[in-house]
């Protein structure tokens, strides 16, 4: 695959557009879906399919089954969560 640098800039809204060649080369139609990273000043967008959505939360779901966490737990421990981070 070629490699493809481009600039762009964010918007007053902030939306990026990514630049055609790049959403060509990645089949990236309107709806697709892209995951962001970020580590320290480094933004990366990953595109998601549904192989790449099930193994990016299999080490996710395998966690909580070790942690004996249920779906109903999830609302008491984001509330907890974001209450640490105030």
């Amino acid at each position: 695959m070629e490699t493809i640098i481009e600039m762009g800039k964010i918007s007053s809204r902030g939306q990026v557009a990514i630049p055609a060649g790049i959403r060509e080369q990645l089949g990236l139609d309107e709806g697709s879906k892209v995951l962001f990273f970020t580590e320290d000043d480094t933004l990366l967008i990953k595109k998601v399919s549904l192989q790449t959505f099930a193994q990016i939360t299999k080490p996710l779901k395998l966690a909580a089954k070790k942690a004996r966490m249920k779906e109903e737990d999830v609302p008491d421990i984001i509330h907890r969560f974001r209450k640490s981070k105030r």
